[in-house]
């Protein structure tokens, strides 16, 4: 009898340490689809978040585009501005008249993320300048702007229009 208990002792192990061994192996595999899962899901969400980044910057991309398609046919009527603002008339309330809707049309360009491209005494860059002529001048350093003909402008990194320089050296 006393054999047949230890037997029956052991089939009881054995049986234990088998359904221990299954649930190991269930354990394991659980973690390893929780792993699986996690990893896709951290994956899909790092996706997700460059298409927001990317859809942002190419909205951003297409607003400035037509802003600078809209603003380059003004930028004519405000260079005719500056020039009619540097005229000399006799007529001072008209001159405060153009120099008011030249200030007008210079705010609006800038609440719309238009900038004056930089130009006299900075260093060349054909990125934003046009050069339209050279001089010697030793009073200027090497590739800087000595005059600037026309105002070029920008919006963010896209150039609306190249300012047309005169460079030095």
């Amino acid at each position: 009898m006393e054999e047949d208990k230890k037997e029956e002792i052991e089939n009881q192990e054995e049986k234990v340490e088998q359904e221990n061994c299954v649930e190991d192996n269930e354990i394991n595999n659980m973690k390893k689809e929780l792993e699986d899962t996690t990893d896709r899901l951290k994956r899909l969400m790092a996706e997700f978040d460059n298409f927001k980044k990317r859809s942002a910057k190419e909205r951003e991309g297409l607003y400035n585009s037509l802003v600078a398609d809209i603003v380059s046919s003004f930028l004519p009527v405000v260079d005719n501005l500056e020039k009619a603002v540097g005229s000399k008339t006799e007529d001072e309330s008209y001159k405060q008249g153009i120099e008011l809707v030249l200030k007008q049309f210079t705010d609006v360009l800038t609440s719309l993320g238009v900038k004056e491209i930089e130009g006299v005494g900075t260093t060349f860059n054909p990125e934003y300048h046009e050069a339209v002529s050279s001089v010697i001048d030793e009073t200027l350093g090497e590739k800087e702007i000595k005059e600037v003909f026309r105002k070029g402008y920008q919006i963010g990194d896209k150039v609306v229009r190249h300012a047309m320089v005169v460079v030095a050296n």
